[in-house]
């Protein structure tokens, strides 16, 4: 433990992200402090959340400021502890950041089994997974039968609330930016109907495979697919606001989508945005039904993995570019 590697932030973006805008350095390791435990970072994962953090818009994650490591979350192993309630080995989920090495009180760490699957505990265990469940059966509220259409279908959240709708008895459609991320959706995840929404006849598509129109739209996206699912929606249908990565890596999101209020209004739609932390004390209930579905073979998480903490940002590169599907991943030590 002579050094600790850190991504930081070199610079705050303005206009698409780049792997310039971040740099590597090294520091010392920190030493913990009174209920405080040391964890080496095992791995981290990336959302399409963190560049809305980057862009100011997200109000819970703060200012970006350059010079700092970049935050999030990763899964770790304790090495040494000033807290009772850990001991040096334990396997830990935090707010690690992008680096090696980083210091917790003991109440912002997660205890996960021995010889726990990282890519479980940072996706569908995770934040990722917490987000569907929730977004989808609280906030959608579908029912069996309904029609449940997801935007980024194929991304960290998107790929599973489709998955839980379909357990749930419901029409499944997603939208995604690829034809072959459209075929895996239908061929792999059992998603009814998916569809290009990069296709030059995506609209009419989008028609063809909702002839029932939409009772849930869970939307990941913002812009032109928000605006054809409003189109769309049956009376007193539900839209769940969950992201806009269509306006994240930008200096100039574009304008709101054509229809509100006006179509939420004639077809009494509610339109409601929510944060998953809303949900925080029932995140335990809602680890066991997911845990209970991926050990059944009736959920099915997806990750895309890198190797490497110097690869971070070009993953998020990536994922912004539509080049991963399912949980981003960032290995960074066995």
């Amino acid at each position: 433990m002579s050094q600790n590697r850190q991504v930081i932030i070199a610079e705050v973006p303005h206009g698409p992200l780049e792997v310039r805008h971040f740099a590597l350095r090294a520091g010392p390791v920190p030493s913990p402090g009174e209920g405080q435990a040391l964890v080496r970072t095992i791995a981290l994962t990336i959302g399409a959340g963190q560049r809305a953090g980057l862009q100011g818009s997200a109000s819970y994650a703060g200012a970006p400021v350059a010079g700092v490591v970049m935050g999030g979350t990763g899964i770790g192993r304790v090495e040494a502890s000033n807290a009772p309630s850990l001991q040096p080995g334990d396997l830990v989920v935090g707010p690690t950041g992008w680096q090696e090495y980083s210091v917790h009180d003991a109440s912002q760490l997660r205890k996960v089994p021995a010889g726990a699957d990282p890519a479980l505990h940072l996706g569908v265990l995770g934040t990722n997974g917490l987000t569907a469940y929730f977004g989808l059966f609280e906030v959608g509220r579908p029912k069996p039968g309904e029609t449940v259409v997801v935007s980024a279908a194929a991304g960290s959240v998107g790929h599973m609330v489709g998955q839980l709708a379909k357990l749930h008895g419901c029409r499944v459609v997603g939208v995604a930016g690829a034809d072959e991320k459209c075929r895996r959706l239908v061929e792999e995840l059992g998603f009814d109907a998916a569809v290009n929404h990069r296709a030059p006849e995506f609209r009419a598509k989008f028609r063809a495979a909702t002839p029932g129109r939409i009772d849930v739209y869970f939307d990941n996206t913002g812009g032109p697919v928000l605006e054809s699912a409003l189109f769309r929606m049956n009376t007193r249908g539900r839209i769940v606001c969950c992201g806009v990565v269509s306006q994240y890596d930008t200096d100039n999101p574009g304008p709101g989508p054509r229809g509100v209020p006006g179509l939420l209004v004639n077809n009494r739609v509610r339109m409601e945005g929510f944060l998953v932390f809303d949900f925080a004390d029932r995140y335990d209930d809602a680890r066991a039904a997911l845990s209970n579905w991926v050990s059944e073979g009736k959920l099915r998480p997806w990750t895309t993995t890198y190797n490497g903490l110097e690869q971070a940002p070009q993953a998020f590169v990536d994922l912004l570019h539509g080049a991963t599907v399912g949980t981003t991943i960032v290995r960074v030590a066995d």
